[in-house]
């Protein structure tokens, strides 16, 4: 069987804008969510915002795509490369600009104000990064709301072991700071006031942040054969859907439990042989109920849990990716990062309050989504 393995990671986020910012701000115990009122026609919230203002799609994809593969020492163009970056709100900001300028001036609206609108398609982002790195094969898209970035990996992955390309770009992007995301979350009672605190007895949900991280994977030969330095191998994942409620996950954790099994399963792993959890910890109420039941259902008591969404805020679409970027770190470093925020733990786990130096050899990292998408990955040394 083919083995996968990460030899180039570029990450952006609220924490710092390189990987190793964002990973030494992360370990650090620190917190790249501040109150921002960045729409005046909305009251200031607690956001992770990369610059002052909302950051803009297509840059953030091109600063880490150019960045991952500055990390992993590969050159452009790559013509059989793979490219799958996902994105759960994609161009939502430049559509809710236009409807803006639509409503104030609809009967002088006309059509060359609409610019080019295709370049706004919600695939677009994906082939501009085809683009950028002069990739003229395989190009995949993939939307499943926040269990988008493992998707994405995994997607690829699948591409490699099925021997349809030997070298993939993938990962996922988010810049998701807009009035509407914004108000939607905010009707639904599911932004927090002051801060995430992830897993907290006093956790008041989300905190909504920009972020991206993209890997380079490529087939095992081929990384040797190149000599190119190797993060970790992913050794399998799981996605199931729930098939139960547009926003709120199945109580049981059916399909959740389901997508992990098949994760270890594909991965030839035992739950005891995880040693760390990169958990989902939206801060939600909901989401951490859900998320604490089915790890004490699956796995030891004892194995180390951490939710990074107290430090760079819930990055919807990209959470799963900035996991298996600080997955990745804690693999290498073999550190154990924080779950920043967490004053009071509510649920009976091991969950990592600050890092500390552990053996790990294999780690899970998770993804939850609106609509009970559901994702799992394994990653080792």
């Amino acid at each position: 069987m083919v083995k996968v393995c990460i030899t180039g990671i570029g990450l952006v986020s609220a924490l710092g804008g390189s990987l190793e910012d964002s990973w030494r701000n992360l370990i650090a115990g620190k917190s790249g969510i501040r109150l921002h009122q960045p729409f005046p026609e909305l009251k200031p919230l607690p956001l992770g915002l990369i610059g002052q203002q909302p950051s803009e799609l297509t840059m953030l994809t091109q600063m880490v795509v150019a960045s991952a593969l500055q990390d992993s020492g590969l050159v452009p163009p790559l013509a059989d490369c793979a490219v799958v970056i996902g994105s759960s709100r994609s161009y939502q900001a430049s559509w809710e600009m236009l409807a803006r300028q639509m409503h104030s001036d609809a009967e002088n609206f006309p059509v060359s104000s609409f610019g080019n609108w295709l370049n706004t398609l919600p695939h677009i982002n994906a082939i501009a990064a085809a683009r950028q790195i002069g990739a003229s094969g395989i190009v995949l898209a993939p939307m499943a709301a926040c269990a988008t970035g493992i998707w994405s990996i995994a997607q690829a992955a699948l591409l490699i072991k099925t021997g349809q390309c030997q070298q993939a770009i993938a990962g996922a992007v988010e810049a998701p700071i807009t009035p509407l995301t914004l108000a939607g979350f905010q009707q639904m009672g599911a932004l927090a006031k002051t801060g995430a605190y992830p897993f907290d007895l006093h956790r008041e949900g989300l905190v909504l942040g920009e972020g991206a991280a993209v890997f380079v994977l490529e087939s095992a030969e081929l990384a040797k054969q190149r000599q190119a330095k190797v993060y970790g191998e992913i050794l399998g994942f799981g996605l199931t859907n729930d098939a139960y409620h547009s926003n709120s996950p199945e109580p049981q954790g059916k399909s959740a439990i389901a997508a992990i099994k098949q994760c270890l399963e594909r991965s030839c792993l035992t739950p005891s042989d995880i040693d760390y959890i990169h958990a989902h910890g939206t801060a939600t109420q909901l989401n951490d109920q859900m998320e604490s039941m089915v790890i004490q259902r699956l796995f030891p008591q004892g194995v180390a849990v951490s939710s990074t969404k107290g430090s760079t805020g819930h990055t919807l679409g990209a959470s799963g990716a900035l996991g298996v970027a600080f997955s990745l770190m804690a693999l290498k470093h073999q550190i154990l990062p924080p779950c920043v925020g967490l004053q009071q733990p509510e649920f009976d786990l091991d969950i990592v309050t600050a890092a500390r130096l552990s053996k790990i050899r294999q780690v899970l990292c998770c993804g939850f989504g609106f609509g009970g998408q559901n994702a799992a990955i394994a990653l080792a040394r």
